[in-house]
């Protein structure tokens, strides 16, 4: 059980960008959008019998007639500018109770991952995933990146609304990215292939909230189309966006009017609203622990999750 290729199509030096479930959905959505919106074509999968449990069985007639798994896909787009190859897995290998993909088969399907993009002679990966910040969501979220290369951080400081991780001074604050987004990283720098993870912020007060944050997506988006050297069509996110700010406007008025939340908590998240953009940065575990002892209690538990708070 491996990767299994429909067709190889030629490309001339690609890249590559990865998108798994995540904190808000923020990378897959970017990811996927972006693939959608460029109409690029399916070309192969990874066989997830060696990675996941199967999602639902399908029986016709009291038989058994299909086991259906989360899938693990790749796709290709030939376009003047950059010729690319797209992953998206519809879910992230864990083992055991871990909540974030580790252990051996999430090394695993990150080296299959890598294994197609050298095949395809890709010059670079790219991850996306969410970066948890101090922010209000009335906010334009900014975009976090983490380059595997110092070579890389000059090109990626001239990313529009893009921060590169490594200069934030803050004290104390040590950043993570926990799942395949940060392993990718990591494994790719171990076969010398250049790779960045583009995070994009999402309110900590939002991070277990059972619905995606389109804006932290649409960040990561304008970033994606800049490198690519694309142009999509955004409205249906910015309408998505819009949608979901209403909700969480709503549901903050009802805790609020509830009194669901201690004043101190309403206050810290208020003051953002009215923060300088240059203001909001990473949190410290000791600020998460003080911030999040009333709100994780207010959505459930569980959701697709896979980066850890910066």
């Amino acid at each position: 059980m491996g990767i299994k290729l429909y067709k190889e199509p030629e490309l001339n030096t690609p890249i590559m960008l990865c998108g798994w479930p995540g904190i808000g959905n923020i990378g897959i959505s970017a990811i996927d959008n972006l693939r959608r919106a460029l109409k690029a074509q399916e070309f192969g999968e990874i066989e997830p019998l060696d990675f996941f449990e199967p999602r639902k069985v399908v029986i016709e007639g009291g038989l058994l007639k299909d086991l259906q798994f989360p899938s693990s896909k790749f796709y290709f787009l030939r376009i003047k500018n950059q010729d690319s190859i797209f992953f998206i897995g519809q879910e992230q290998p864990t083992e055991g109770r871990t909540r974030y993909a580790e252990g051996k088969k999430a090394y695993k399907i990150a080296n299959l991952v890598l294994d197609v993009a050298e095949k395809f002679g890709c010059r670079r990966v790219y991850t996306s995933g969410a970066a948890v910040t101090q922010i209000h969501h009335t906010v334009k979220p900014r975009v976090w990146a983490v380059p595997n290369k110092q070579s890389l951080i000059k090109e990626v400081k001239e990313y529009e609304n893009t921060i590169v991780m490594s200069e934030i001074d803050r004290r104390s604050s040590q950043g993570t990215i926990a799942g395949l987004n940060g392993l990718l990283l990591g494994v790719a720098r171990k076969r010398d292939l250049e790779a960045v993870c583009l995070m994009g912020e999402i309110p900590y007060y939002l991070q277990g909230a059972p619905w995606p944050y389109p804006k932290g997506s649409k960040s990561v988006l304008e970033v994606l189309t800049k490198i690519l050297d694309v142009e999509i069509d955004l409205s249906q996110l910015d309408e998505l966006a819009r949608t979901v700010e209403e909700n969480i406007e709503e549901f903050l008025e009802s805790l609020y009017n509830a009194e669901a939340i201690p004043p101190q908590v309403k206050d810290e998240i208020e003051k953002l609203r009215y923060a300088k953009p240059a203001e909001p940065g990473p949190i410290t575990e000791e600020e998460q622990k003080k911030m999040m002892e009333h709100i994780d209690e207010l959505f459930k538990e569980g959701g697709p999750q896979d980066e850890k708070h910066l």
